[in-house]
């Protein structure tokens, strides 16, 4: 059984996987990812009852999440290569199921999910060639809570 961690961690203790869609649960790692930010589009309706005197009401109605990475383009890793093969595809071809795996233990599984490739190789000429890319959620991910 896996030791639940709490207090404060370095990011590098997030981890994530990559897989083809529909395969099961990810389990390849993506080689050489560096920096990593979420962002939360939180669709919230408001409006104003009388009854509210002008005080608004608000209510969440629709979420997504995009998680964006930056890292090195590494040739022959399996998880840095299907996220790299997505950069000339569209469509279903660029879904792939994608794990997000807290130092805590508690993962989400984002199915389906669209890899959205900004940069492969490009950059200066000394420069270790990137890989840059977004993960965004398509529907409703799994949210499993640590042991």
């Amino acid at each position: 059984m896996a030791t639940t961690k709490s207090g404060v961690y370095p990011c590098y203790e997030n981890q994530f996987q990559i897989g083809e869609a529909g395969a099961g649960t990810p389990a390849t790692q993506i080689a050489n990812c560096e920096e990593f930010g979420v962002s939360f589009d939180n669709g919230v309706e408001e409006w104003n009852p009388f009854e509210s005197k002008g005080w608004k009401n608000h209510l969440m109605t629709a979420k997504s999440v995009t998680i964006s990475v930056k890292g090195k383009r590494t040739v022959g890793d399996i998880g840095n290569d299907l996220v790299a093969e997505c950069a000339f595809k569209n469509g279903r071809d660029v879904e792939k199921d994608f794990k997000w795996t807290f130092p805590d233990g508690s993962t989400v599984l984002f199915s389906n999910a669209v890899i959205s490739v900004t940069n492969v190789g490009s950059g200066a000429s000394t420069n270790a060639a990137p890989l840059e890319f977004e993960v965004m959620s398509n529907g409703k991910p799994v949210y499993t809570p640590a042991v």
